[in-house]
């Protein structure tokens, strides 16, 4: 070959990136497909300790490993880039940095995780978190430079189309009394009560029990629908006029973005991240205040700022905007 040919090669060889989690959840598909695009892309689901192995091996031969959540993957996946001279990413996803004992939340209830935590935090060539929020949990623990890179959504897919009604929504799949009390499903179905001419929507999959729960607790204009199919999630956001989270804590709220780029107005507490995101459209109520939240619905529903919503969502929040920043460190480290 000659050495201009060898030179075009090199040009057009391609980083090496591994993307490890631990549940392939939508956002973390979706930075699998932005890699694709830009790198040569491994991914690694962590199944225990017996795979551990076969991530080391992995990351022997990749030129970065990114950590979707601080756990105990992400601890190992440090650890092996420091022995094999590769770069590392760990990105804070919200519940892997906090923990909140008053609802019995997060992941860092326990000095052996505290520990193990702090390591990949501390060791991890760069850190990102999906929220200023996010950032400060993250400097709970350590003192070092942490780049916030909030999670993306497709504003072409999630998109208005046709006429808005009286509708609520949210989206929670319940499993356990956490989740339940997480995701303030308690004052969405009192507020429910409070509004009888209003219609609610819960959307997502529970498990049996709590199906059975939150089908007993709803008023007669909320609906519980168990799982459906994206499309038909869709089409529940551009219906609704309005989407509320009522949770203790979110550290981004993919589900609140997706809904404002479909014009629904936001009904949230006024807790970490959730402020972040609704900005100045939306409404706010106080964590388990009823009588606030009937109010803030009441104004929403009101409300003609739908398209205000849309567009904050495309200018702060879409997934070109995560894809540029993503590269952008990628590409620094890199460097």
């Amino acid at each position: 070959m000659s050495s201009a040919g060898r030179k075009r090669e090199k040009k057009t060889q391609r980083a090496k990136i591994l993307l490890s989690y631990d549940n392939p959840l939508p956002f973390v598909t979706r930075d699998l497909e932005i890699f694709k695009k830009h790198f040569d892309t491994f991914q690694f689901e962590y199944h225990g300790k017996k795979s551990l192995p076969r991530l080391s091996a992995t990351i022997a031969r990749t030129d970065v490993n990114f950590s979707w959540f601080v756990l105990g993957y992400a601890t190992s996946s440090v650890m092996f880039s420091k022995t094999f001279q590769k770069k590392s990413i760990v990105n804070a996803g919200g519940w892997d940095v906090i923990y909140l004992p008053e609802i019995g939340y997060g992941a860092m209830e326990s000095p052996k995780r505290i520990k193990r935590t702090k390591y990949a935090l501390s060791e991890a060539d760069r850190v990102l978190a999906v929220s200023e929020s996010t950032k400060k949990e993250v400097l709970q623990w350590v003192d070092r430079d942490v780049d916030v890179v909030y999670n993306g959504v497709d504003t072409e897919e999630y998109h208005p189309e046709g006429e808005k009604r009286d509708l609520v929504i949210t989206v929670a799949a319940i499993n356990n009394e956490v989740r339940y009390k997480k995701k303030g499903i308690e004052t969405y179905l009192r507020t429910a009560a409070e509004m009888p001419d209003v219609e609610f929507v819960i959307v997502g999959k529970n498990s049996e029990e709590w199906d059975r729960k939150l089908k007993e607790m709803a008023p007669e204009n909320a609906r519980i629908t168990g799982k459906i199919s994206d499309e038909q999630l869709l089409s529940y956001y551009q219906e609704a006029k309005v989407y509320g989270q009522l949770s203790y804590h979110e550290s981004f709220g993919v589900a609140l973005a997706e809904a404002m780029s479909c014009g629904c107005v936001p009904v949230v507490t006024n807790r970490f991240a959730l402020p972040e995101v609704a900005g100045d459209t939306g409404y706010f109520a106080d964590y388990g205040d009823v009588d606030g939240t009937v109010e803030a619905i009441g104004k929403a529903l009101d409300a003609t700022n739908g398209e205000k919503c849309r567009k904050r969502i495309q200018e702060n929040f879409s997934i070109e905007i995560r894809e540029k920043k993503l590269l952008q460190v990628i590409n620094e480290v890199l460097s």
